[in-house]
């Protein structure tokens, strides 16, 4: 397989998908349960959230494997069925995208901690090179790094994520610090975006942990720092707890709203995450689709 430029196969700005766990919430995984699970067990039921996706607008889906990785797998009993949770996975969505739309397999940070030596690079490495390998035998058409907080982590697996030849884009999780626009560990958007150029992402990107409104600072900083193309999944605001149930206050048309802002600020790729469902996707194709 040969790499292909992001900027050869779309037309910018690209509309992403939603969140999926809470989808699949909505169909019968219980709390604590293994969602990449369902890809063997109610492939069904993963299939129809990437259908729902696509029919909403989405130009870019994603696969149900974001912790899908071996050492995150372990923790549910099944690491030795990684790649067939995996390939399942990206099954799942190509047939949900049916020619409509790319597919790109998303994978997670592993869960397991190097600097407590839970896990060391090399583990690390070879855990995500064989993730990746397992669902680009399937054919898909990219791969998405999402919510990382280290970026060693996030370093190692777009290295291993590279070898497949397919474009990979990187993405960091920044809602820490007294500004609240650093990782976990303290890293800012800038030298995210450097490392992750540097170690040759093809799209640099930010996803989860804070809503629409503290994106488009982000999105200024990253497009400041990085040549490449900016990936956005901001949350649906800060989930709040309602009679025990996780509720997320902004609406699909204030984050659609939202959405020219950010692409005028230098995003290509605009989506939504937690909180969000294929009604934020739909707003959001009828709002980016008179800006190309």
């Amino acid at each position: 397989m040969t790499n292909r430029p992001l900027d050869d196969l779309f037309t910018f700005p690209v509309v992403l998908d939603g969140a999926w766990g809470t989808e699949l919430q909505a169909q019968g995984l219980a709390p604590g349960e293994c969602p990449d699970a369902w890809n063997l067990e109610h492939p069904e039921c993963v299939e129809a959230v990437g259908r729902a996706y696509v029919e909403a607008g989405s130009q870019i889906i994603l696969t149900n494997t974001f912790g899908a990785s071996r050492p995150a797998l372990q923790r549910y009993g099944l690491a030795d069925r990684m790649r067939e949770v995996n390939r399942a996975g990206a099954r799942a969505s190509l047939t949900a995208a049916a020619g409509r739309a790319r597919v790109f397999a998303s994978m997670g940070p592993t869960g397991k901690l190097r600097a407590t030596g839970e896990i060391t690079d090399g583990e690390l490495r070879a855990a995500f090179a064989e993730q990746a390998r397992a669902l680009a035998e399937e054919k898909i058409d990219g791969i998405v790094l999402e919510t990382f907080s280290d970026l060693d982590e996030a370093r190692l697996a777009l290295v291993a994520a590279k070898t497949t030849g397919l474009p990979v884009v990187a993405c960091m999780v920044f809602d820490s610090g007294k500004g609240r626009d650093r990782t976990m560990m303290g890293v800012t958007p800038e030298q995210a975006a450097q490392t992750l150029t540097e170690a040759g992402a093809d799209a640099i990107g930010a996803n989860c942990g804070r809503g629409i409104e503290s994106f488009l600072p982000l999105c200024q900083r990253l497009a400041a720092a990085t040549p490449r193309p900016i990936w956005l999944k901001p949350n649906a605001g800060l989930p709040r707890l309602v009679d025990g149930r996780t509720v997320y206050d902004t609406q699909p048309e204030q984050l659609a709203s939202a959405a020219r802002a950010l692409v005028a600020a230098g995003a290509s790729f605009v989506g939504a995450c937690c909180g969000s469902n294929p009604a934020f996707i739909a707003a959001l194709a009828r709002e980016l689709g008179s800006v190309r």
